[in-house]
């Protein structure tokens, strides 16, 4: 491997040019290719970001020899197939969250990653932000005590979305809880793991999307109450309640980079800030497993987003949530 770790992009929509962008401040990386199934889309893109080549199309880019691992950014329900086909091409995978849309999918993708003896994480990225570690840290340290209660939403106005574009169609994973129920779902496993029991319910539009939906997770000696939504905008703090304080996840907590601790009587708030747009923090885990020559990050394994999946399945389970291709 050279000093520069080669990048291929695949799938050039709005959240592939937040990436490429972050990507441009890792020194160590290189944005040598990207792919559309639109020529035209991949040649501006590749323009905007200094790539070396554009394709129009996927197969090439698995194909491309001087590519070692390429970032996934389509649409949820893509993610499955074009990580076996790059993963089956022997590239590393850096794709996007949901891995798949359950875990029935994810669990494919890890066993051909791992039959294939190559690096393949989730994207993730919030479990890499610093203040979001920096507060992990504070709790196992018991600075407000005993972890007793989460409250973590997402939501935000959507509904007015094209009904058959990413957000809301079905048939893309399109509704609140995969796109972005995800993070609170992903804050509750952060800090209390597993829970033992799950309740959900979830509101529909006409045309069978899901647009709100509730959760409580219920722990031995803790609970997390958790929300996600597109009807309504909301401030996005979160809230960490434990035997002797609190802790306040400052918006937008997904990305944030602060946090404040109140406890016995004393409150004191800590920065953490990103680089970038948060995704360098992302990316240079997965330039240290290449270069460490791991096949997954202890930070975020497989085990990991199988357990995250798995969670997001219970949820749709309990609530009802059903996609057409799952039939």
């Amino acid at each position: 491997m050279t000093n520069k770790i080669h990048w291929g992009i695949l799938g050039l929509g709005k959240i592939a040019h937040k990436f490429a962008r972050d990507l441009a401040l890792v020194s160590s990386a290189e944005l040598t290719a990207v792919a559309s199934s639109s020529k035209e889309r991949a040649l501006a893109f590749a323009q905007t970001h200094g790539a070396t080549v554009a394709y129009g199309d996927y197969s090439s880019l698995y194909q491309d020899e001087k590519v070692e691992v390429i970032y996934i950014a389509g649409v949820h329900t893509d993610h499955h197939a074009h990580s076996c086909a790059a993963l089956a091409a022997g590239k590393a995978v850096l794709c996007e969250k949901p891995l798949g849309i359950n875990a029935r999918e994810v669990k494919e993708m890890i066993a051909l990653a791992q039959g294939n003896n190559v690096f393949f994480m989730e994207a993730l990225w919030s479990r890499f932000n610093p203040a979001l570690r920096a507060l992990k840290i504070e709790v196992e340290d018991e600075k407000i005590g005993d972890l007793r209660h989460i409250q973590a939403s997402f939501s935000m106005a959507r509904l007015d979305e094209d009904p058959d574009g990413r957000i809301l169609n079905t048939a893309l994973g399109g509704g609140s809880l995969l796109d972005i129920g995800i993070y609170p779902v992903f804050l509750a496993y952060f800090f209390l793991g597993m829970p033992e029991e799950i309740i959900a319910k979830a509101h529909f539009n006409a045309q069978g999307t899901e647009i709100q939906t509730s959760i409580i997770f219920h722990y031995p000696q803790a609970q997390a109450q958790l929300y996600s939504g597109l009807a309504h905008p909301l401030k996005m703090e979160a809230k960490l309640f434990g035997t002797t304080g609190e802790a306040t996840i400052h918006p937008i907590w997904h990305e944030t980079e602060s946090f404040t601790l109140n406890a016995a009587g004393q409150e004191t708030t800590a920065t953490h800030p990103k680089q970038g747009l948060g995704y360098v923090h992302e990316i240079q885990e997965v330039h240290f497993c290449l270069k460490e020559n791991q096949k997954e990050s202890s930070l975020w394994s497989h085990r990991d987003s199988l357990n995250l999946i798995s969670l997001l399945d219970e949820i749709r389970e309990k609530a009802g949530i059903r996609f057409p291709q799952e039939s």
